[in-house]
């Protein structure tokens, strides 16, 4: 009985911006086959106590339409009762969190009806190996969503919808 070995690595592929770079599972197959690349959800890994670093955070802020302000007290019930009993509870802090600026809209939606491709756009679209005019089409048309909260720049983009690879954002709740 013939042997198959799975060689399987992590790479990425470049967007049409430097500093988007989107994370696939490449895996190597028998010749004569090529490598086959596979959409990649496994995150950069880290450090639980330090979180993962915010990959959106320089794309939000250079978007000029946010501003930084103070949010309420954190406190212990943030972390839910089994923190509490597991004795991880966080110290109480001040939060920091980004809201759109007066006068301004902070979702994809909003700058897909602009005209906008944003780097989140390009990101699901090397991911999906689509362009990113298809992606901000299916977003202006309500095809499709991507699901991009400013307070959370740690979060890699993705798109819901009937012509892309995620159907149902199960993360509910």
């Amino acid at each position: 009985m013939a042997q198959t070995t799975v060689t399987r690595r992590k790479i990425y592929v470049e967007g049409n911006r430097p500093d988007v770079r989107v994370p696939f599972a490449q895996v190597a197959l028998e010749p004569p086959n090529e490598p086959v690349r596979l959409y990649d959800t496994s995150g950069p890994g880290g450090d639980p106590g330090e979180g993962l670093p915010p990959l959106r955070r320089p794309w939000v802020l250079a978007r000029g339409d946010v501003e930084e302000v103070e949010g309420r007290q954190v406190s212990a019930r943030d972390d839910g009762r089994a923190a509490g009993r597991a004795g991880t509870v966080t110290a109480p802090e001040q939060a920091r969190v980004l809201r759109a600026a007066p006068g301004r809209c902070v979702t994809q939606l909003h700058y897909a009806r602009r005209g906008e491709i944003t780097p989140e756009m390009e990101f699901v679209a090397v991911r999906e190996g689509v362009s990113p005019e298809l992606v901000r089409d299916e977003i202006e048309r309500g095809r499709a969503i991507l699901p991009s909260n400013v307070n959370h720049p740690e979060s890699e983009p993705m798109v819901i919808g009937r012509g892309f690879l995620v159907k149902v954002n199960a993360n509910i709740g």
